[in-house]
């Protein structure tokens, strides 16, 4: 398998990523200073190297026109979605050095990133591709909007404290209908983050699976469900309230009743550079989960 392979594109030990662009979190100050230490380190080696803030419109031209053959984050995994986000749909692989609490997706510790470049550099690395998403919300006939996501689509009540009846399709055919608080519609990576929280199964990132979890169902299947790869869902929201789509936790998009989020997976994978072999993310299971990211602010 192709995620499987290390990388060897080295000519006079050049690394083949010639104009990195290092991305803090801007919001988290250590993050910002270990990234000046970066470049110069970076530099140093003869690369062309650019920082940019995250959240700037500049940046995200400058990765849209194709300005960069890797990222490289400092922050939480808050920070690894928002570089999803980005990079996903460019093809942009994305290195993660971990400034937060938590740190699921990133496997660098601050005081690692030196032996981490020296080992990019002399490719001994591969690439994880991990699956994406693709949700629109339908009213109609009309597409109202398209987002690409990291960890999951969420339909959900509102600020009113009542469930949404939810009718829900796969692959075209009737699958059930919930009366709950929502619908998680996960990719594997999300499956570690409010699907779990929601009592879904942990599902290896490799795989190409939709994972669909209700949210306090009421007289509804309680159960996670793992459709088969290739699977797309639709979930029509019915509320004389209200109910919103959020998509990787940014701020909810109103439904009309009748309204229909149609899931699938996306053309695009985030690619995220490893260091460790596959069978890190058994091993990080146990010390991950006898962690409570609630405890702190995870960015």
């Amino acid at each position: 398998m192709d995620k499987l392979v290390y990388n060897n594109d080295m000519v006079n030990g050049v690394s083949e990523f010639k104009h990195i662009v290092i991305a803090p979190h801007p919001e988290i100050a250590v993050a910002v200073e270990e990234s000046k230490h970066i470049v110069t380190f970076l530099e140093d080696q003869g690369l062309q190297v650019t920082m940019g803030l995250l959240f700037d419109d500049d940046l995200r031209q400058k990765i849209v026109q194709g300005e960069f053959d890797l990222l490289v984050a400092l922050g939480g995994d808050g920070t690894m979605l928002r570089a999803g986000h980005l990079c996903g749909p460019h093809g942009i692989p994305i290195l993660g050095i971990n400034m937060g609490r938590f740190g699921f997706l990133m496997e660098i510790r601050q005081d690692g990133w030196k032996d981490a470049f020296k080992r990019l550099f002399r490719g001994n690395f591969w690439y994880e591709n991990r699956m994406m998403l693709k949700a629109e919300q339908v009213r109609g006939d009309q597409v109202l909007g398209e987002w690409e996501v990291v960890n999951e689509a969420v339909v959900s009540r509102g600020g009113i404290v009542r469930p949404v009846q939810m009718e829900v399709s796969v692959d075209g055919r009737f699958l059930a209908t919930y009366v709950a608080d929502g619908m998680i519609a996960s990719t594997p990576t999300g499956s570690t983050a409010y699907a779990l929280a929601a009592g879904g199964p942990i599902l290896p990132p490799e795989l190409r699976t939709i994972l669909l979890v209700p949210i306090a169902p009421h007289l509804s299947i309680d159960r996670g469900i793992v459709l088969a790869e290739g699977s797309s869902v639709a979930i029509k929201a019915f509320s004389t309230h209200e109910a919103v789509l959020s998509v990787d936790g940014q701020p909810p998009i109103d439904l009309a009743d009748g309204d229909c989020v149609n899931i699938r997976a996306s053309d695009h994978n985030l690619q995220f550079i490893r260091f460790q072999d596959p069978g890190y993310f058994y091993r990080n299971l146990t010390p991950h989960m006898n962690q409570n990211p609630s405890t702190g602010n995870i960015r």
